[in-house]
């Protein structure tokens, strides 16, 4: 997931290409604040950037600003629309992935059909949420990779020393900001946590 604040003097187009020369899966562009026009500028130039690689860009919650960009997909999230709305107006091939946050949100969104893939979390604390934000932990984790069909993504604080948790709980793999954003070395970071998974 993209921050540009996060990122420091390292431009994020750049760093969006380092990932996903480096193996990155999905790049999620996340920057909230930009206006329509920043937004659609940044997610095709991500998307150029990410040529030639097996990495896809999606964005975050906007279907239009996704169709417009020629991106993959979009992540929804958990009070967007539902993903079978957006199945009405998207591509073949469209990725929609979306965010949950308990056993019985993602249970009830699996069941419904037309996501890809989600998102659970925080499963650990996080440098990103305040003191008093709710952790799910490894245990939910858990729970909800064996309840749904759909892939599993465990986001929030997850390290590279925490992923090979996170792969023993069921998930696919993992969402990050800050663990991408502040690697000296994407290549190193993505070779450590593929280890987590295949192993």
């Amino acid at each position: 997931m993209t921050d540009r604040r996060a990122a420091g003097e390292r431009p994020l187009v750049a760093l969006i290409g380092e990932a996903a020369r480096a193996g990155v899966h999905l790049i999620q562009i996340r920057e909230r604040d930009l206006d329509d026009r920043e937004l659609v500028a940044l997610a095709r130039a991500a998307v150029a950037a990410v040529e030639g690689t097996p990495a896809r860009v999606i964005v975050n919650d906007r279907v239009d600003v996704a169709l417009a960009a020629g991106a993959a997909g979009v992540h929804l999230r958990s009070d967007s629309i539902p993903a079978d709305r957006v199945r009405t107006i998207t591509p073949p091939g469209f990725l929609v992935g979306r965010s949950v946050h308990d056993e019985d949100e993602a249970a009830a969104v699996d069941a419904s059909g037309g996501c890809d893939y989600l998102i659970f979390g925080t499963v650990f604390p996080s440098s990103s949420k305040p003191a008093e934000h709710p952790i799910a932990g490894l245990d939910a984790l858990g729970r909800v990779c064996a309840r749904v069909a759909a892939p599993v993504l465990a986001i929030g604080g997850v390290s590279i020393d925490r992923a090979p948790d996170a792969a023993r709980a069921g998930a696919a793999g993992i969402a990050a900001i800050q663990l991408f954003a502040s690697a000296p070395d994407q290549q190193q970071t993505v070779d450590a946590l593929r280890r987590a998974f295949d192993t």
